[in-house]
């Protein structure tokens, strides 16, 4: 009798996968909007083993999720409740996504107008492009031990992007003094001082 080779575990597309990719339209188009996730009340159907790494690399089961439309995919259909925890959430139900850090990674940074008139726009890693600004606001978190900030833009929802340390140094090359000589920078027509 032969043997079927076995299929790499990545290879394979498990059956929750598959009912999530069909629940919400496949994962044929490419850039897709966030889906009106905020409008679903599915029930909870636990965890399946999804993760996002700090390095913004989504996985299910220990192993790496390498198609691009397959990981947009997901993103479109994220969020993060009032009990703090990230889920994948369809009409039909609701999964636990485990987030090292922030789901998004801000991997690029555009810079246009001057002074009040300013305007710092931020690609994420899935390109969504968001503008920091009152309706997405900018905040640095304490980083424990060292003491140094980490900043966060929010992109949707609870959801944030997590500024790579390039894209933080060009922000940081952008500021100047404000009140009480605390520095920090215009975007949006708003002041937004470089501090916790």
């Amino acid at each position: 009798m032969t043997q079927e080779p076995l299929k790499p575990a990545a290879a394979m597309q498990p059956a929750a996968l598959e009912a999530i990719v069909r629940s919400v339209g496949g994962e044929t188009t490419r850039n897709r909007e966030a889906a009106p996730v905020h409008l679903w009340n599915p029930p909870y159907c636990g965890d399946i083993g999804l993760e996002i790494k700090a390095d913004g690399i989504w996985h299910y089961r220990g192993s790496p999720i390498t198609r691009r439309p397959l990981v947009e995919l997901f993103a479109s259909v994220l969020r993060k409740d009032d009990d703090g925890k990230t889920y994948l959430v369809t009409p039909a139900e609701k999964v636990d996504v485990q987030v090292a850090d922030a789901p998004f990674l801000a991997v690029e940074m555009q810079v246009t107008g001057d002074g009040e008139a300013r305007s710092v726009a931020l690609r994420t890693n899935l390109d969504t492009w968001v503008t920091i600004k009152a309706a997405h606001p900018i905040r640095f978190e304490v980083q424990e031990p060292a003491g140094g900030l980490k900043p966060y833009v929010l992109v949707r929802g609870r959801l944030e992007a997590l500024l790579v340390r390039a894209v933080y140094l060009d922000l940081v090359a952008l500021a100047t003094e404000g009140d009480g000589n605390q520095p920090g920078f215009w975007s949006g027509g708003l002041w937004w001082p470089l501090m916790a």
